[in-house]
């Protein structure tokens, strides 16, 4: 007894310290970690971003695959060949019932309509959890998961691994030092949709594919055909399932910014929505699908009396305008072209790359005056995975993590603002007055409601299908 609390206690210290390495066989008896000391997790949403994330949490020697789920067994087959001692589900609800003796955290990596009720079920169990971008589909399911991490004391992670790189420790570092002043604005842009988006339900039905349990996968979303189209990816760009490109990227383009000037809950969001024309002069709104491209600016209150900060988000190919202290064989922001953001301040501008990478001073002359700048906020080096896993091993309320849910909660609120906006695009107030975006969506972030046009706030919170 004496002996195995003593190695627990080692591991635990071993995996806060450093990022994983083998143990020394003199340690913990040539070379062997007891079953006991190890984390047990239970995946849900196995295939694509699933399988990668599955893989990720293997590489610790202090964690054991031991549940896996996924409502597609095609999707499901690599992640079931990696991890063969894992029992495998089709139902979340019921892997979660047979294993709760059995697992410590659950893995989230599923279509974004069913983060929130896999998740919530597992923190209800007294279970870790990670979730994988956005952590839900609508603002009420954010604020119900983070203070659930609260009430159900676990350890929680949200999956944008940028969050935890090295561009935005620098970005804060930079900004805290003073070198763009003080900052009023931002600019995001993304190149996604890269699936099809804004053209209404795909009108092909087609017989369920074999391997597919169509009634698990559609979960809490209202029951329709199997389309041609959906599963396993192109699902994103539907507002049932999906909460397009501002939903797909936005945690890894917004979240450099919100972190870096520490923004809250914002005050107030408009749009700009492309349209598609069909016909001549009939532009086609879709309600049940996202834009093709669109503009969303999102205003946040200033921090301690500082200037409120407007951030300005593109998407469907479209950029702001190239800064004039950009040299013309300079990158602006990615090479790849799939996004980046620039940060204006009083006396700069700070330009980045997905996920917070590549970040610079505008004019890149500037960057000689970032070599004295102190690194005063903790580095990562296990990664965001790791240190997810490492958290969890320690116990709650041990350890700070770069997404848990108390900042990525309202961090998703205030991207998922932008959709309330997007969705409000073809609606009627009880006048018969349209908000044809611009219009400015005034909200109150404690009651979660949109207090100038109450018919937008049916996209605060979404009714879930019967059993769900």
């Amino acid at each position: 007894m004496s002996n195995h609390t003593t190695r627990r206690k080692f591991i635990r210290q071993l995996s806060l310290a450093t990022a994983f390495y083998i143990v020394p066989r003199h340690v913990l008896g040539r070379g062997f970690i007891a079953p006991s000391d190890k984390l047990n997790i239970a995946g849900i949403g196995i295939g694509g971003k699933g399988e990668s994330d599955l893989a990720e949490f293997a590489k610790s020697p202090f964690v054991n695959i031991v549940a896996l789920c996924d409502v597609d067994d095609r999707q499901a087959k690599k992640s079931r060949e990696r991890f063969p001692k894992a029992r495998y589900y089709n139902d979340f609800r019921i892997m979660l019932q047979k294993e709760k003796n059995n697992i410590d955290a659950v893995s989230v990596s599923t279509p974004d309509h069913t983060h929130f009720v896999a998740a919530m079920a597992a923190m209800q169990m007294g279970k870790h959890v990670y979730v994988q971008k956005p952590l839900t589909h609508s603002i009420y399911e954010a604020r119900q998961l983070t203070e659930a991490a609260q009430r159900y004391k676990v350890v929680t992670q949200m999956g944008n691994q940028g969050g935890s790189g090295e561009g935005v420790r620098l970005m804060q570092e930079w900004y805290n030092a003073g070198l763009i002043g003080e900052a009023n604005s931002a600019h995001i842009w993304t190149n996604r949709p890269v699936w099809p988006q804004g053209f209404g339900r795909p009108k092909k039905l087609l017989p369920v594919p074999a391997g597919l349990n169509w009634d698990l996968w559609l979960g809490p979303a209202p029951l329709e055909p199997y389309r041609d189209g959906y599963a396993p990816f192109n699902w994103r760009g539907y507002w049932n399932f999906g909460t397009g490109a501002l939903g797909d990227m936005g945690c890894h383009l917004v979240e450099p910014v919100y972190k870096t000037l520490g923004l809250g809950y914002p005050s107030e969001v408009e749009c700009s929505v492309a349209a598609v024309y069909e016909q001549m002069w009939s532009p086609s709104w879709y309600a049940e699908s996202c834009p093709i491209a669109s503009t969303v600016t999102v205003k946040f209150p200033g921090a301690n009396g500082g200037k409120d900060v407007l951030l300005h988000w593109m998407d469907g190919g479209i950029r702001p305008e190239r800064p004039e202290e950009l040299l013309p064989g300079e990158p602006m922001g990615d090479d790849d072209e799939s996004g980046g953001g620039i940060i204006e301040g009083t006396k700069g501008k700070i330009i980045f790359g997905t996920y917070g990478s590549n970040p610079r001073l505008l004019p890149t002359s500037r960057m000689i005056e970032t070599a004295n700048i102190p690194k005063t906020i903790d580095r990562v080096p296990e990664g965001h995975y790791l240190q997810w896993v490492n958290a969890c091993i320690a116990g709650y309320g041990k350890n700070t993590l770069s997404a848990e849910f108390d900042y990525a909660g309202p961090l998703t609120e205030s991207i998922l603002m932008g959709n309330i906006a997007l969705r409000s695009w073809i609606l009627k107030d009880d006048t018969g007055k349209k908000y044809i975006g611009r219009k400015k969506l005034l909200w109150d972030a404690t009651a979660m409601k949109v207090t100038n046009f109450d018919e937008a706030n049916q996209f605060v919170q979404r009714a879930y299908r019967q059993g769900w």
